[in-house]
């Protein structure tokens, strides 16, 4: 019986394992678009981390809730909230490599699919999280990548991650630009299908 209940948590182990040895190839920015089920603009109101499960498949997940202010694909509705695998409670955490943090205030372009179905939502783990900042010398909102690069050129993500990103924000792209970028996809993507 105990070997029974065991067998979960060590097929979820070896995944863990297997996701924190594999390395995630960078989508481009069609896949993105294409793979994501909603993609939409907010901020963070609210992260909880809870433990969930019992007995061996005990673990922490975490609840990311997003003020939705604006659906750029889909309808993600007024508000929105992503399940992610990993997180603390108390004094124990449990971290994925390579899993965005979120935080109240945060603001955030986020291309999300399968939603409950996977240990982080987002098309290509990390690279799903475009996060939105204010460029201080320019007063103007830029994107910037999970790992705080600024983004200059959508056309080069996955293709070359040097020639789509700069060091300089002030020539960084605003997320109005990568909204009209995945409409212009979308609409192409559609017209393409009608042909």
């Amino acid at each position: 019986m105990k070997i029974k209940h065991l067998l979960p948590l060590i097929l979820i182990g070896i995944a863990l394992t297997r996701v924190s040895g594999t390395t995630v190839i960078p989508p481009t920015f069609e896949q993105l678009v294409q793979q994501a089920e909603f993609i939409f603009q907010g901020t963070v109101t609210n992260t909880q981390s809870v433990w969930v499960g019992e007995g061996a498949q005990r673990h922490i997940e975490t609840y990311v809730t997003f003020q939705v202010e604006e659906n750029v694909k889909g309808q993600a509705g007024s508000s929105y909230t992503i399940q992610m695998l990993g997180g603390t409670v108390g004094d124990e955490t449990f971290e994925i490599t390579d899993t965005p943090k979120f935080k109240a205030g945060d603001r955030d372009i986020l291309f999300v699919e399968h939603n409950n179905d996977q240990f982080v939502p987002l098309v290509g783990i990390s690279y799903g999280r475009f996060h939105v900042q204010r460029d201080e010398q320019t007063g103007r909102d830029v994107l910037l990548t999970n790992e705080g690069e600024a983004v200059r050129d959508l056309t080069q993500l996955g293709r070359n991650q040097k020639a789509a990103t700069i060091a300089d924000m002030s020539q960084a792209i605003t997320p109005d630009a990568l909204k009209a970028a995945v409409h212009q996809q979308l609409g192409d993507s559609a017209g393409r299908l009608g042909r």
